[in-house]
């Protein structure tokens, strides 16, 4: 039988409790256990796939298709587990099976409730992974929102009926609260946790674990004030105060005997957690010998979780390269002012190593993306597309190279007289946006001797997908006589998934998303590459400028 631990945030949003379950997770795995996360959101969206990213953040794409919550991401980064769609639950999913179900008649006789009904299939979902797979030993559940919204009522009113009707020793309710400090009164507060506790109580769950959110580590009389006034023991309030880094946050969790703490009141007899390769690992993140920077051109710099897979891939390649890798964030339509020239763009980019353009949607920025791409392309710059950076890229190249100076989209131009990157066929007469791009993860045969093949060593990979757009094949022999390599393809050869250029230092692009599947314990081949890179120009730049002196 499973265990259960239900992840809860109160005071206010944004406080990491996808880090925390995350870390959990991370540490009960190091003690050798089977460990699987959930996350359920509130909001009635089905899935993230039609939200604004400045609206949800990241969406992260698992190798099934589902398109989810970014904190799936940091699920499978810490516990260096595929999830599937299994693994988060939306409350339009939860009303959409119900009332698929009215509508076939399974209800007849019956006034569908939100009891039992609607938390009767949260329960379902909840015990789902672990029906599926009985050698799970502790399904992690994180509970999206914060205490007191009236959206996560049911998921609350579930997860209490589910320890109600579970024996005493296979659930745990870990709660994270803000414990705020105040600069004017020179003091930290605990009433929003005692409120936030008292909230939750209200609804019918005690806490047996308080993780308490604070700009720096909380006094021993805060905590045992936080005890008391919150019914936990002192030793279950666990201080989390912020970290350098966010790995280092299963380390400060385990200094605090968290991971015991949860055996022990799970009555789960497991070995003492593994954690030296982890330590390691953290130890070069806190202290790279050296730094370079990178600049991300992209649309939606003004909300950096819009990347966030992409920001934790630099840092995991980082790691083999013994570096820091400092962003450089710029504005997509910062570069297609008029004054942008040869200059401008050369102090826009001074002290960077590299450039990466993200994956995106709509034509807001695009010329900018061309711009900075043919500017890495024409320096000797080490560039790296992913998925719309493929396609601007290709759009510049074409422009510039191939003798098409109207070479464009049609998902920017639909008249384009040139659209070297269109519409894939599959994707031409549908009606329904939602969860209906080519999704998830995909094969691609690589071409021996390029530097793709180089980078992953390996024939043939399997990578995740989110696009609806194409290198349009009509081109490809042009583009194949202006210089560019295909060196990743469908296996049946009809879809291009990397180019690269191969007179260039690193000049290389793909249509999938490289980012999704890069761990810290496992950095994606393409990123350490492309780090790599950067860290060679660095040093060459570096050199110059000692000879010059």
């Amino acid at each position: 039988m499973a265990k259960y631990v239900f992840v809860t945030g109160g005071v206010v949003s944004a406080l990491g409790k996808g880090i925390a379950s995350a870390s959990i997770g991370q540490l009960l795995k190091a003690r050798g256990l089977r460990v699987v996360l959930q996350k359920f959101d509130p909001y009635l969206n089905v899935d993230p796939g039609t939200m604004s990213p400045y609206q949800h953040g990241e969406v992260f794409v698992l190798d099934d298709g589902a398109e989810c919550d970014l904190d799936l991401g940091h699920y499978e980064r810490f516990t260096d587990t595929n999830l599937s769609r299994i693994n988060n639950l939306t409350s339009g999913v939860v009303y959409e099976t119900i009332l698929q179900r009215e509508r076939k008649g399974e209800y007849l006789g019956r006034t569908v409730q939100v009891i039992p009904h609607v938390t009767d299939e949260i329960k379902r979902r909840l015990q789902l992974p672990a029906e599926l797979d009985p050698g799970i030993d502790v399904v992690v559940t994180e509970i999206g929102g914060t205490v007191g919204d009236i959206e996560s009522l049911p998921f609350l009113e579930a997860i209490r009926q589910f320890r109600l009707e579970s024996p005493v020793q296979d659930t745990l309710s870990v709660h994270l609260t803000l414990v705020p400090y105040i600069a004017a009164a020179g003091e930290i507060k605990t009433k929003p946790t005692q409120h936030s506790v008292r909230e939750l109580r209200s609804i019918g769950i005690q806490p047996d674990v308080l993780i308490c959110r604070a700009e720096a580590p909380m006094p021993e009389d805060a905590r045992r004030k936080i005890a008391l006034f919150c019914n936990v023991p002192a030793e279950n309030v666990i201080n989390a105060p912020d970290a350098r880094s966010i790995y280092e946050v299963p380390l400060n969790f385990h200094a605090q005997g968290l991971d015991d703490l949860i055996c022990g009141r799970l009555q789960l007899a497991a070995p003492p957690a593994e954690l030296e390769a982890w330590r390691r690992m953290v130890g070069i993140i806190l202290n790279p010998p050296d730094a370079l920077r990178i600049a991300v051109v992209g649309k939606y710099v003004g909300l950096k979780d819009a990347y966030k897979s992409i920001i934790e891939s630099f840092i995991h390649a980082g790691i083999p390269n013994r570096v820091h890798v400092e962003l450089e964030w710029v504005d997509a339509e910062s570069l297609e002012d008029r004054d942008v020239g040869d200059r401008r763009l050369a102090e826009v980019f001074a002290g960077c190593d590299g450039l990466l353009v993200p994956g995106g949607f709509g034509d807001r920025g695009i010329e900018g993306k061309i711009i900075a791409v043919r500017y890495a392309r024409e320096r000797g710059l080490p560039f790296l597309g992913i998925c719309l950076g493929l396609q601007v890229a290709m759009i510049e190249i074409g422009r510039d190279l191939a003798g098409l100076p109207r070479a464009n989209s049609s998902e920017f131009d639909p008249a384009a007289e040139h659209p070297v990157i269109d519409l894939m066929r599959e994707q031409r007469d549908l009606k329904q946006m939602g969860a209906t791009m080519r999704l998830g993860a995909w094969p691609c045969v690589l071409r021996p001797g390029t530097l793709a093949a180089s980078c992953y060593d390996a024939p043939e990979i399997s990578e995740r997908h989110r696009h609806r757009y194409e290198v349009n094949n009509a081109y490809r022999e042009r583009f194949e006589a202006a210089g560019v390599v295909f060196s990743g393809l469908s296996p049946d050869g009809r879809l291009v998934e990397m180019i690269e250029l191969p007179d260039h230092p690193f000049f290389l692009a793909c249509q999938f998303h490289p980012e999704l599947k890069s761990r810290p314990n496992r950095p994606h081949p393409l990123f350490t590459r492309f780090v790599a890179a950067a860290a060679a120009r660095l040093r060459a730049r570096n050199g110059s400028a000692a000879a010059a002196s």
